[in-house]
């Protein structure tokens, strides 16, 4: 498993994540697909991979031969002071570990980068709440929507 910087060129694999209908399934409480068309990808790169500040990772989850099997992300929400965490695996490669690395690879990068504590708050319904507490992530609260999840780097 490694880590990659997309090219502009290459966020086309983002756009297919966020309209998998399976994929996004976890999101469905909140309008499940998100669209990314291709005329927002030039500012979101811009934001995301060029002028992060220190406050934005992304990077393509891929398999040793190249393939993309998701993304990986964490941004500081500067409203709630906090760091959050996003880890997305394509539908058709979940079950196959791809997670686990993902959040693992996740958490490291952030620690390297001066981040102390990653947070997520990940629907009640989401099957991922198990994949965090057993990465190390602990619940911070919960709602009847949400489970705050914390890990301390």
């Amino acid at each position: 498993m490694k880590l990659h910087t997309p090219t502009l060129d290459e966020l086309w694999f983002k756009e297919k994540l966020l309209a998998d209908h399976q994929t996004m399934s976890y999101n469905r409480a909140y309008g499940g697909t998100i669209p990314f068309p291709r005329e927002k990808w030039t500012a979101w790169y811009d934001r995301w991979i060029v002028h992060h500040e220190n406050k934005r990772f992304y990077r393509y989850l891929t398999r040793d031969d190249g393939t993309f099997v998701g993304e990986i992300a964490y941004h500081l929400d500067e409203e709630r002071g906090i760091t959050v965490a996003d880890v997305i695996v394509h539908a058709k490669y979940r079950g196959r570990g791809y997670g686990r690395l993902g959040l693992n690879l996740l958490c490291q990068t952030a620690k390297q980068n001066g981040v102390t504590v990653l947070y997520d708050d990940i629907a009640v319904d989401n099957p991922a709440v198990t994949l965090f507490l057993q990465c190390g992530f602990s619940e911070e609260y919960r709602t009847d929507e949400i489970i705050m999840l914390k890990k301390q780097l």
